[in-house]
């Protein structure tokens, strides 16, 4: 991945401060690109952002995705190649506590985007970072493909499949591609694309793991706190089978689609998955389980009985559309995925140089 495309790519980074934000700006900046952030502050304390001194490496404006005169603004200032939009309202249960709100940030925050790259001029390249739940779930043994009707049972997930709507509405009105096929076969000339300059695609990937994330509510920060805190873990939904995988698997997917829409744009302004091989989605317990055999320190868990929100029971992805078009794989599996949040967690409790810590996990994975 580190190759020389990205040395002096200015990239305009949406969601910057938050877990998959801030791990995506260190690995851009070791490759020599130049981040604009665009985030609220850090939604945790302590924040990967914060322990990596992020805002020094990177130049962040703090403030509101639904504000649009201010991203407006941003963006123009900014001029950037490539636009990589990954802020969000990006949890289920909150979603039911502010649904709102979760509309407001994941739909017209996609809307206020998308018009902001309208009147930068600029903009090569636009990834919209979406999410595997944004399909219609039939709580069924099969593993979603591109091509399946979107949906959402919670405000979470149907806001998310609403921003792929908006996605595919801006792509068709107002970036539209020249219409190429993957194998480069000219099908139909389009001449806005000469205007605009615009490729647009949207990425939805898997349940993410890494160091870093103290988010509420997700399972490996829960079993992290519990453990760190002496306390048994309590989890929801044991049978829950979900798409794990590390974060640096789905950002070295957004990292290539983006490399694709900037040399070749219409051929790859689609949408796309990113999730692992199917072996590794794994039910809730399986995780949990694996934590404790690796990490003596985590006390055990008890399953929490008391009633919650509905939250999908079976969840897959698949990403052979990925994996024969764009050339892009898994390079850790689940296990080693769990050995490297491990490794981070245990170098924070001694007190280590995060950066440094991220990094060289980042070096790794570009190793393995």
């Amino acid at each position: 991945m580190k190759d020389r495309f990205w040395a002096g790519k200015k990239v305009f980074l949406t969601g910057n401060t938050g877990f998959k934000g801030s791990w995506l700006s260190l690995w851009l900046n070791s490759m020599g690109a130049k981040v604009y952030g665009y985030a609220l502050k850090p939604p945790t304390r302590p924040s990967l952002f914060d322990l990596c001194s992020i805002g020094k490496i990177t130049n962040t404006t703090i403030a509101d995705i639904r504000d649009a005169g201010r991203l407006k603004k941003a963006l123009k200032t900014a001029l950037p190649d490539i636009v990589i939009h990954m802020a969000a309202q990006p949890l289920v249960r909150e979603s039911y506590r502010a649904p709102a709100e979760t509309y407001d940030t994941n739909v017209m925050g996609t809307v206020n985007l998308l018009e902001a790259v309208r009147a930068c001029g600029r903009v090569r390249a636009v990834v919209n970072v979406t999410t595997d739940k944004c399909y219609e779930n039939k709580e069924r043994p099969i593993a979603y493909r591109e091509g399946e009707p979107l949906g959402g049972y919670d405000p979470y997930s149907s806001s998310k499949a609403c921003s792929e709507l908006v996605t595919s509405a801006y792509r068709n009105s107002f970036f539209n591609p020249m219409c190429y096929s993957l194998n480069s076969k000219l099908l139909t000339p389009n001449s806005q694309l000469s205007s605009h300059h615009v490729a647009l695609a949207s990425a939805r990937a898997g349940n993410v793991i890494g160091g870093g994330d103290w988010a509420d509510d997700r399972l490996i920060p829960d079993i992290i706190r519990a453990a760190l805190s002496g306390k048994k873990v309590l989890i929801r939904n044991p049978r829950a089978i979900r798409p794990w995988q590390h974060v640096l698997e789905p950002l070295s997917g957004y990292l290539l689609l983006a490399q694709k829409l900037y040399r070749k744009g219409p051929a790859y302004a689609q949408a796309w998955n990113f999730g692992p091989v199917e072996s590794d989605a794994k039910d809730v317990e399986w995780i949990v389980k694996r934590m404790f055999q690796k990490w003596s320190v985590a006390p055990g868990y008890v399953l929490d009985s008391s009633r919650h929100p509905h939250e999908a029971h079976y969840l897959k992805l698949d990403s052979s559309k990925a994996r024969r078009a764009l050339l892009w794989r898994p390079r850790w599996n689940i296990g080693q995925a769990i050995d490297r949040v491990i490794d981070w967690t245990e170098a924070y409790t001694r007190k280590e140089d995060m950066r440094g810590v991220c990094l060289r996990q980042i070096e790794g994975y570009e190793e393995a």
